[in-house]
């Protein structure tokens, strides 16, 4: 094997025996509150950003609410919060207005994608379907990554089931703004896509964790 490879896969397996020993749970969570509590001071639209934070706040509480009961790995801990700071964020200042000018002008896209890339980190939740499935012994390994898929397509297929609904009832900005399809026809069809590629990545990335594991 390639030394450089062999170092790398070392300093790897070093990482993750450090992290074993704590819980970077507490941390993020310190984070995330902090992030909330200020992005929670005047949000570009009250009702757009209550809307948003729904889940948010839901998500968050269900993993500290359950945190004594079952801990996830570091590893999904970090997944699981990236969508959180997110969709925080997307919450202030509603998703199309997010300030990624940078990213929208380096690729020449037509429109802010910052909503995409929420999208994709709402399939690292597969992440933590499957890990849960595996460590309490309800599945065999690959019916849990399935699932993990599954459960992620699920819920975005309901939510913009969700999105679409508010937005026939609002009639309004505020509908609209919620919806987020910022003029695109398929803008559901690739928000669902980006999902499912975010569910395949993540997962990808835990088996490759899950074989340093079992080898260190």
């Amino acid at each position: 094997m390639n030394p450089a490879l062999v170092a790398v896969v070392k300093s790897l397996k070093s990482v993750v025996q450090r992290m074993r020993k704590f819980s970077l749970f507490p941390l993020l969570s310190a984070l995330f509150i902090a992030l909330f509590i200020y992005l929670a001071f005047d949000p570009v639209d009250r009702r757009v950003w209550v809307i948003e934070n729904i889940p948010v706040v839901g998500v968050f509480l269900l993993l500290a609410l359950t945190y004594k009961k079952f801990q996830f790995s570091n590893f999904t801990y970090g997944m699981l919060f990236i969508w959180l700071f997110l969709h925080t964020i997307g919450g202030h200042f509603t998703f199309a207005n997010v300030p990624f000018d940078y990213v929208t002008e380096f690729f020449g896209f037509e429109r802010n994608n910052f909503d995409r890339l929420a999208h994709f980190s709402v399939g690292f939740y597969a992440v933590g379907i499957t890990e849960l499935l595996l460590r309490k012994g309800y599945s065999t390994k690959w019916v849990a990554y399935a699932f993990g898929f599954s459960f992620v397509m699920s819920v975005a297929a309901i939510y913009e089931i969700i999105e679409w609904i508010y937005a026939v009832v609002d009639g309004g900005e505020v509908g609209v703004e919620f919806l987020g399809s910022q003029g695109d026809i398929w803008d559901a069809q690739k928000d669902m896509l980006l999902d499912g590629l975010g569910a395949i990545f993540s997962l990808l990335l835990f088996r490759f964790t899950q074989k340093i594991e079992k080898s260190s």
